[in-house]
This record gives structure tokens, sequence and C-alpha cells, in this order.
């Protein structure tokens, strides 16, 4: 049986929440987004915050509470390695995404990028902490301007002593099948100060379409509160990888030393060929895939020579299986295989 390279967070606890919506006979938004929205701010520590049903309406939400402040420009600076539908979202709200390159050791945008960018006067930037990376206020909160902080993939970690999704003027929490909690579908949007959380309630009451439904919200609900437990295990997967990869050619990304990673993938960059990495993975009924296909650089949104610093990077990382539901069994196959790669 092959293995892959996600597979939501399902377990018994999930699964029993599920059908405890269920059984309510009311699916739609209801009580459990609001146990939701009390796990979040307990982990979190947020001041504000709205139950949505899509990372879309997320940013858009978002995107329309800046509107409003006096901004001299309606550029939305995003890394080239954010997912693809920034660019719709931002675009169809009558905005300009200003592209931004990453640095060549991190899939971050690079400070010197930031800067660079900063004599069209955005109106706010989307910082998207790839791969659970994360960049932090001292990082790209100098620039003077409002910061949306997506910590859909960082959630769980930890730099300087903050922890994820603990700085920006809005942070954004998806809820999909591949970011770090894993609800089938939805996102959070909260602020973490009453002064940013002004604009989000001044938004009024949404509309039912926009909210999280209540099978969403239980099972993300239960991912909160056994977030420690999943954290665990991820570490423990990833500490075998580790250790396997420092036998190869290949490179990890170098981050922060006080940076607790939350271990949401294991990447690697390639120093042979993605292609016969990928092949001889597949031999092994192992799955491994490209880790930046969906993002502005990987899908050919953004022209390799604008940024080439992503595109270099979308063209030699590759992702291998890590999720807390991956048994020792074939966790040690990854390794074995990580051990040998051509």
């Amino acid at each position: 049986m092959k293995i892959e390279v996600y597979s939501p967070t399902i377990k018994r606890k999930e699964m029993d929440a599920v059908l405890t919506a269920m059984v309510e006979d009311k699916i739609g938004p209801g009580e459990h987004a609001r146990f939701l929205i009390s796990a979040a701010r307990e982990q979190l520590g947020f001041d504000f915050c709205l139950a949505l049903r899509s990372p879309v309406f997320a940013l858009q939400l978002a995107l329309e509470a800046l509107a409003g402040r006096a901004g001299e420009g309606r550029g939305v600076l995003v890394s080239a390695l954010s997912p693809m539908y920034y660019d719709r979202v931002i675009r169809n709200m009558g905005f300009l995404p200003l592209y931004c390159d990453t640095g060549s050791n991190l899939p971050l945008m690079a400070p010197e990028k930031i800067e660079s960018l900063m004599s069209v006067k955005p109106l706010c930037m989307v910082f998207h902490e790839t791969l659970g990376f994360m960049g932090g206020d001292d990082y790209a909160g100098q620039t003077g301007i409002p910061v949306i902080v997506d910590a859909s993939q960082s959630i769980g970690g930890v730099l300087g002593g903050k922890k994820a999704g603990s700085w920006g003027t809005f942070t954004i929490v998806g809820l999909e099948e591949r970011d770090m909690v894993t609800a089938g579908g939805g996102a959070l949007l909260y602020a973490n100060s009453r002064r940013d959380a002004a604009p989000l309630r001044a938004l009024g009451e949404l509309p039912p379409e926009y909210t999280l439904p209540d099978v969403n919200a239980a099972m993300a609900a239960v991912q909160f509160r056994e977030s420690a437990k999943n954290l665990a295990r991820r570490r423990e997967i990833a500490e075998a990888y580790a250790g396997a990869a420092a036998r190869t050619r290949h490179k990890r990304f170098i981050h922060a030393d006080d940076f607790e990673y939350n271990n949401y993938v294991f990447s690697l960059i390639i120093e042979t060929g993605v292609k016969e990495v990928k092949s001889y993975a597949r031999r092994k009924e192992v799955t491994v895939e490209e880790a930046f296909d969906s993002s502005l650089a990987g899908s050919g949104v953004i022209p390799s020579a604008q940024c080439p610093a992503a595109s270099s990077l979308a063209l030699r990382t590759v992702l291998f299986p890590l999720y807390p539901r991956l048994s020792a069994s074939p966790a040690g196959k990854v390794t074995k295989l990580i051990t040998t790669l051509p």
C-alpha cells in the first residue's frame, strides 16, 4: 500500500465529535463553531475571531477590513510561494498583487526583497508562513504597513518565544485538508489586539453561507485540544527523518536557532534530480511530492525571472510523508527511503 505525503488527522475523537454534531440534526453553523473559537482562543490568545467556511473568505474579509484604512497604494505584497488563490482574491477585489521573492535557504519573503517593494507604498502585506516556517514581527513587521499573517501551516510553531499566529494585524488559520489543522475545510480569521479587532467586528453579521459548518468546527476543536499530542508525534517522526537526511547530499532549509518547528512537513532541497527522486520513491511505494507545485511561482503564475530564488526552490524542493497518523512501520519505510535517496 502506497504511503501518501498528506493524510488528514482524523482519529476516534474527531469522528466522535463529528457524529455528535450530526445526530443533533443541525450540521450548519451553530454551537460547535463557538466551541472551536473557545478552544482556539485558549491556545492562541486572540481578542476576536470569525470562523469561516473557506480561507478564501478569510482573505477577502481581511482585505475588506483593511481597505477602509488611509493607504496610499492598492498593492498587496505577497510571497512568490503563496497559494494560487491569493492572486485571484486580490485581483477580484480590485487590488494589485506585488510578488516578492524568497531567500535561497528559506521559503519566506526575503527582508531585502520586501524592502525593495516598499517604494510603491503597498496597502498591506500577506505573510504566508510557508511549509510551517515562521517570519515573526521582527522579520516583516517593521515596514509600517498592516500585515495579514497566514499561519495555516505554522500553527504549533514557536519563534523567539512567540507562538505562530500571535503577530500581525490579522491572522488566518486555514482548516483545509492540507493545513496543519485538518477539518475538511474552513478557516479562522482573528485579530490579536482589541484595536485591530474593531474592523472585523465592524463587518457586521455574516450570512450563514460565509460561516463554518458545525461538522467541520467539531473536528477542528478536537484537533486544537489534541495539538500537543499531535505535535509530539510529528516531532518523533521528523527526528528520524532528519537523521537519515543528514547522511545524504540533499539539503534542508536553514532557520533561526530560536525557532521550534511544528514539523508540518519534512522537506528536502534536492541536489540531484526531482524526477529521479520521485521515480525512486514510487518504486518503494512511497509518494514524494513537489513542495510548491500549487504556489504562485510553482504554477507558472509568476515568470521565473521575476522571482528567481522562489522559482529555483519550486523546482528543487520535495516533501515526504509526515503526519500524526503515520504508524511506526511506514515511518520506518520512509526513513530508509530517505537514507538511500539517489
